[in-house]
């Protein structure tokens, strides 16, 4: 008994030409690494991998990765400085979890 492995769907780009073309159709507020994941069709850990990559391509280009930083949904901290593009784990504020995941969009 031999088991199938589903066929992944075919891309007409490459995984960081589609974030991308996502990243440059975003509204103001900019799309989480969930929203990217799921419009790309890769896994939200790998959103911020490929995300690194394209900020240096669009560096080269004369063009910007925007990150609207996360913010703590119990304080309001802001995590101005952070140069990690995931989610924090907590809050050095107040040491909440309830934070809600930075946002993307090109400039």
């Amino acid at each position: 008994m031999t088991q199938q492995h589903p066929i992944p769907p075919s891309r007409t780009s490459t995984v960081r030409g589609a974030l991308e073309a996502e990243l440059a159709s975003a509204p103001e507020e900019g799309l989480t690494a969930r929203e990217l994941s799921a419009r790309v069709g890769i896994s939200e850990k790998d959103v911020a991998g490929h995300l690194t990559h394209l900020a240096k391509s669009l560096r080269a280009g004369g063009a910007a990765l925007t990150v609207i930083p996360s913010e703590c949904l119990a304080c309001g901290f802001v995590f101005r400085d952070r140069e990690r593009l995931t989610r924090p784990g907590a809050c050095p504020a107040c040491r909440s979890t309830r934070i809600e995941p930075p946002a993307f969009r090109i400039r």
